[in-house]
């Protein structure tokens, strides 16, 4: 069954041994290599973007 948990605190982000570490809510620990890590990245600040366009767009019809 998937996590539906929602999440309002950030994940710590370190290098650690030439791997980025990511520590974050809800025991989250994982190691990625730098490329794995910038294109991971990229696709959070994709979706923050996405999301909060569509929060906007959901503020504007209230």
């Amino acid at each position: 069954m998937p996590n539906t948990q929602i999440y309002d605190e950030a994940s710590n982000v370190d290098a650690h041994d030439g791997t980025v570490v990511v520590v974050g809510p809800d025991a989250v620990d994982v190691r990625l290599t730098p490329s794995a890590a910038e294109e991971t990245s990229e696709r959070l600040l994709e979706g923050a973007m996405k999301a909060r366009g569509q929060k906007y767009f959901e503020d504007k019809k209230s």
